[in-house]
């Protein structure tokens, strides 16, 4: 299944920026489960400079500096994605997830070298022992990784409310624990963190979710918004994706962009800005498949 990606981010600042130095996390990566066959990044004013390299978690990263005077910032991502599909991942994880995590502490280096980056503390998700105690109800001793994952995911899904604006990136997880309410990006954290307490190796995952509107009424442009999951390991067979703010294992309209430790390791775009004052931020994305499904997530 191939998807057209059209990501419009703007910046409109109350006096003139006179230089900016930023660091992207906007170009898909491919991975075994997605191709990205085309994309393209624009940015106006046009930098000064720009590098293109990859991450530490091998993430396609840009560095720009704009040395123009601006009062506004615009980068457009243009992105063919093609989804390759694979069996169903509850076919995997039915050893205990005791086993997995002792499987991770032993084993990992020679198939997972990167993935001990995902078994610790980041600084978005530090250690609670809220998070202990939350999460010890969905792992009894002897049940399959996938099965106590899933229930994790149910559980975030059941007991949180999904209300936008409740939180922003630098709301603490403790809070979102106290008031049981986020959005996409703190459900995929709380999962984390809950993870990592048992000593699973488990990663933030940001990308795109196509939406569809309601019956009888005509797709919006930029309906379409960026969206976060988690991905656990299972060290025999990789890493399992789950998406609690849906209920659901990610499957062809997820589509990845980035991921890393937490949202920190994956913000869209972070640096430094001289002048500028206040400013306004607006973020605009479209997901348009060459085939409409029948059925897709509407949260």
């Amino acid at each position: 299944m191939r998807y057209h990606v059209r990501h419009l981010t703007t910046y409109h600042y109350s006096t003139p920026v006179s230089l900016c130095h930023n660091e992207l996390h906007l170009m898909p990566r491919s991975h075994a489960g997605q191709r990205c066959l085309h994309s393209a990044l624009h940015i106006q004013p046009a930098p000064r400079y720009r590098q293109d390299r990859h991450d530490f978690f091998g993430n396609p990263v840009s560095f720009v500096t704009i040395e123009q005077t601006h009062s506004r910032l615009e980068l457009v991502v243009e992105a063919t994605l093609e989804r390759i599909t694979h069996e169903n991942p509850s076919a995997w994880g039915q050893a205990p997830w005791e086993q997995a995590v002792l499987k991770q502490r032993h084993e990992l280096d020679a198939q997972w070298p990167l993935a001990h980056q995902f078994c610790y503390p980041s600084p978005l998700i530090p250690p609670l022992s809220a998070l202990r105690d939350y999460v010890q109800g969905f792992f009894p001793p002897g049940r399959d990784l996938y099965t106590a994952v899933s229930a994790l995911m149910e559980g975030i899904y059941t007991q949180f409310q999904y209300t936008p604006g409740f939180t922003t990136v630098s709301t603490p997880l403790s809070e979102v624990l106290a008031h049981q309410r986020g959005v996409c990006q703190d459900f995929a954290h709380l999962a984390i963190g809950c993870l990592r307490a048992l000593g699973l190796a488990a990663r933030y995952v940001s990308g795109y979710l196509e939406t569809l509107p309601p019956p009888g009424q005509t797709r919006l442009q930029g309906a379409d918004a960026s969206h976060a999951w988690f991905a656990v390991l299972d060290p025999a067979a990789g890493w399992l994706d789950f998406d609690p703010t849906n209920n659901l294992s990610p499957g062809s309209s997820h589509l990845t962009l980035a991921w890393g430790r937490d949202y920190s390791d994956v913000t869209p775009l972070k640096g430094v800005v001289f002048g500028g004052g206040e400013h306004q931020l607006s973020v605009s994305v479209d997901v348009i498949r060459e085939t409409a499904p029948s059925t897709l997530p509407t949260r």
